[in-house]
């Protein structure tokens, strides 16, 4: 994917007619933190590649020291990702930690992992610390939803929603948000957000009696395990010919790395949880590892791209908060 696009120009020739290179980050608005790749799923479309087999996982000292970074400015987003990031031992204590910073504070979780005995506890958790969740569906069909991320998970992912609902999440005025990822479940673009969160929330309501907040559509980057459904599929050429086709120039002012950092198991930082798939760490110039964090040299710093970044400029624009260009 890095070296090849077919006929189209690559990434930064494309941004540089557009008077648009280099992109540049312009703060660090949200902190990113994945705390590893084991997973008790493993999904087709993930560009981690996590799953069971996985055996990163980050420390307790890298995790102090994202909290000491965070204590010390006001970043106003710390959201954590995996892997699951259920399954890191130091969760629950990073979890009342960043709590008592007054900050927003999300936890990517797959749902499934919170019905089991180990982890069930972190219902209460993430409930007590007020902690917004955001999971993955890629469909509000069974079979579909199913279809990418392995046999059971939709009906495990609709039980748990039933109890965060009972718990407040979802549910108007309570303050509890739990959103919902979309991603199509092939080798096409997302459709409208707005109209999907209206065709979810009816759906899910009427078959099933679940709520959740905000629906965000994710594009699939050629990267991880959709990279390899993409090959297998004999889908690659047309699909980053889709990518490309569907350059939308309002959409590279707000791609999410401008203002997003993130931290990998190990430290090391990256522009970006794709950037860190596929090991292209910051660079020119700023510091490569949260242990050596130097906020000057991070704020403004250039972003590292390459050609997948075209699938954050697709369309209506996609990043971890769902569209970028409020279509």
């Amino acid at each position: 994917m890095l070296g090849r696009i077919g006929d189209s120009p690559s990434f930064a020739r494309r941004i540089r007619a557009i008077n648009k290179f280099p992109l540049t980050a312009k703060g660090i608005d949200i902190l990113q933190i994945n705390l590893g790749s084991i997973c008790n799923l493993s999904c087709r479309h993930c560009h981690v590649n996590a799953g069971p087999a996985r055996s990163e996982i980050m420390s307790r000292p890298i995790l102090a020291k994202c909290l000491e970074v965070l204590s010390s400015l006001p970043i106003a987003t710390i959201d954590i990702t995996g892997g699951s990031p259920e399954m890191n031992p130091h969760l629950e204590w990073f979890i009342h930690e960043a709590a008592g910073l007054n900050r927003r504070l999300i936890v990517r979780s797959n749902l499934t992992l919170l019905l089991d005995a180990p982890y069930r506890h972190f219902m209460d958790v993430f409930t007590q610390n007020k902690v917004e969740i955001v999971t993955s569906l890629p469909d509000y069909m069974e079979v579909k939803s199913d279809r990418q991320r392995g046999a059971g998970v939709f009906s495990r992912v609709i039980e748990s929603l039933h109890e965060l609902n009972l718990r407040g999440y979802g549910v108007a005025g309570s303050g509890m948000f739990i959103d919902i990822v979309h991603n199509p479940v092939g080798a096409y673009l997302p459709g409208s957000q707005a109209a999907l969160e209206r065709e979810y929330h009816a759906r899910l309501l009427a078959e099933h009696g679940v709520h959740f907040n905000r629906l965000f559509c994710l594009t699939n980057l050629p990267v991880g395990r959709y990279l390899d459904y993409l090959i297998e599929s004999d889908n690659l050429d047309d699909y980053l010919s889709t990518l490309c086709r569907s350059f939308n120039p309002a959409a590279v002012d707000n791609v999410m790395c401008r203002t997003t950092l993130s931290v990998g198991w190990d430290g090391s930082l990256y522009d970006c949880d794709f950037n860190q798939m596929l090991g292209l760490t910051v660079n020119h110039g700023a510091p490569k590892n949260i242990m050596t964090f130097d906020l000057e040299k991070l704020k403004n710093r250039e972003i590292v791209i390459n050609n997948h970044c075209y699938g954050c400029v697709a369309g209506s624009g996609s990043s971890c908060q769902g569209t970028t260009t409020g279509i």
